[in-house]
Parts: C-alpha cells; sequence; structure tokens
C-alpha cells in the first residue's frame, strides 16, 4: 500500500458493547476504551457505525448509562449511527424496547440509510422482538433491493450493516455453532447475490478478529462478508468466552477499501485481520502484510 496515498473516506465498526447500568462493569469500561481510541486515533473520521447489541437487556438504566459515556468522549468523536440488536428489543416488549432505543439512539425505526461522503451506508435490524434471531419483512427486504439498486451501475462500495451474520458464512455463523440468526436468511442471500460491490458487517457471534474466517469472500458472486467481533467480550473457535474488546477501522480509496482490525484493550493492530477489496469489479479480496 502506497503511504502516500490517503484514503477518501474513514470510518469505524464497532459492536456487542452490551453496557450495562453498572458504571465500573468490564463492558462498560470496554466501551469507553474503545471511543477513547478511536478519539485519539480516528481523526478525520466520517462515523462510527454501531452494529447492535448497544445494551445488554434494553433496559432504561442501560441506555443512560450509554449516553454519558458516548457524552464523555463526544467532543472529540464522529457522530455514531447504531444498528438494531436482540438484546436490545428481544429480551421485553418490542414496541416499548423499539421505543426506547429510537429515543436514546436518535434512529428512525429497525432499518434505515445514509450517504456519507459520497458512499452508501444502509442498517438493517429485526421488526421482531426474537431473542436470538432478526426478522426482516417483505418489505425491508424490497427497500433494501430498491437502495441497492441505486448504486448498482457505480464501481464503488456499498456499506451494509446487520447486528446477525448469515448461516455458514463468517465466523461463528456456522450452523452447528447456533449463532447465525437471520430468519429470511436464503432471502436475503438471493439480494446480494445481485450486488456484490456490497461489504456486509455484522456482529452477535462476538468471535474474536484472529480466527480465519473473520471474511468470507464474496468473489464478485455475493456481497463481502465481515465478522465484527464485539467491545464488551470476545469469543473462541473452542466455544469459550474471553476477555477482550475489538472491532475495524475502515479507509476508503478510490479503487478500494481496506479493513483493519483493532484491538482496544491494548491499542494495537490485530495483524491477522487486515484485509484489502479491490474496486471495481470487486474481484479480489486478499489478506494485507502488517503495515
Amino acid at each position: 500500500m502506497n503511504s502516500e496515498e490517503q484514503p477518501l473516506v474513514t470510518f469505524q465498526i464497532i459492536t456487542d458493547t452490551h453496557v450495562t447500568a453498572d458504571p465500573e462493569h468490564e463492558y462498560n469500561l470496554n466501551f469507553e476504551l474503545a471511543l477513547q481510541d478511536i478519539a485519539d486515533h480516528g481523526e478525520g473520521s466520517s462515523g462510527i457505525m454501531h452494529i447492535g447489541d448497544v445494551t445488554d437487556h434494553g433496559f432504561p438504566e442501560e441506555y443512560e448509562e450509554m449516553v454519558r459515556i458516548v457524552n464523555k468522549y463526544k467532543a472529540k468523536l464522529p457522530d455514531i449511527t447504531f444498528t438494531l440488536g436482540n438484546h436490545d428489543v428481544g429480551l421485553g416488549h418490542w414496541e416499548s424496547r423499539l421505543a426506547l432505543y429510537e429515543a436514546e439512539t436518535g434512529m428512525t425505526g429497525p432499518y434505515h440509510d445514509h450517504w456519507i461522503d459520497g458512499y452508501h451506508f444502509i442498517f438493517l435490524g429485526t421488526e421482531q422482538g426474537l431473542r436470538t434471531f432478526c426478522n426482516l419483512s417483505i418489505e425491508q427486504l424490497q427497500w433494501l433491493e430498491h437502495k441497492l439498486e441505486e448504486q448498482s451501475a457505480a464501481d464503488k462500495p456499498v456499506f451494509l450493516f446487520l447486528h446477525q451474520p448469515l448461516k455458514d458464512t463468517v465466523a461463528g455463523s456456522l450452523e452447528s455453532q447456533g449463532w447465525y440468526g437471520v430468519t429470511q436468511d436464503e432471502e436475503l442471500k438471493s439480494i446480494l447475490a445481485k450486488y456484490p460491490q456490497t461489504l456486509l458487517f455484522t456482529g452477535h457471534t462476538h468471535w474474536e478478529l484472529e480466527v480465519d474466517n473473520t471474511m468470507f469472500p464474496g468473489q464478485g458472486e455475493t456481497a463481502t462478508m465481515f465478522n465484527s467481533a464485539s467491545v464488551a467480550y470476545l469469543w473462541t473457535n473452542e466455544d469459550e468466552a474471553k476477555i477482550g474488546s475489538q472491532g475495524y477501522y475502515v479507509e476508503v480509496y478510490s479503487n478500494k477499501v481496506v479493513v483493519r482490525g483493532r484491538d482496544f484493550k491494548t491499542g494495537t493492530w490485530v495483524e491477522s485481520a487486515e484485509y484489502e477489496i479491490s474496486f471495481p469489479g470487486v474481484e479480489e479480496s486478499r489478506g494485507l502484510p502488517t503495515v
């Protein structure tokens, strides 16, 4: 990579913060570490994309604590755009949990899209309060296809965010592992097959970025997909929880997107989780050498 080349757009991705009501809880402290890291190293960022499970249970006091933490760093941070997670709405009354999520995050409904510095950012979300899965209505899927079609002739990436991964794609999404979670899995895969310029980022599994299948290559036939780990805690291939906090820094260039894994606890790059996706043509996805 040419060290003198400057990205056109940069942004960060975090997920599964699971903020609790206790300011001293490890999850809350990890959220603070992540925001401090971005404040220190994300100069010029166009935004932070949060892929859901903002809170641990969807309780009002958890949102209060989330807002407190964000406000603590807000002056040094770009805007945060949120995705709906199952922990936010799946553990209580659907309508009231959704209303609270919208009020505290500023999001308008389970799904929404934004044009940021000339690039399309699309956020999907469940329309039922399921405990682990998400349910995407026919209307939402039609809306998504319409949004993707808007830019189908352009040789530019589209950034798509959904809390739950598609089955048998990225780390933690194997059917046997039980952490995939889109009721309309086949329908969504069918849409993405038409728009291989899409980069889909998901959370939910908490799988650490060091594993081999963190990225699912689209190879020009479907979206390139990324597991985005978790800010609160991590999960391993040994099916065990692990202390840790990870996310991504993303750099967008005229002909490629660079996705770099970040360890928020140590303030270091995850060397095995650095990827380059080439555009136009969406023909190449490969790991980068350490930079």
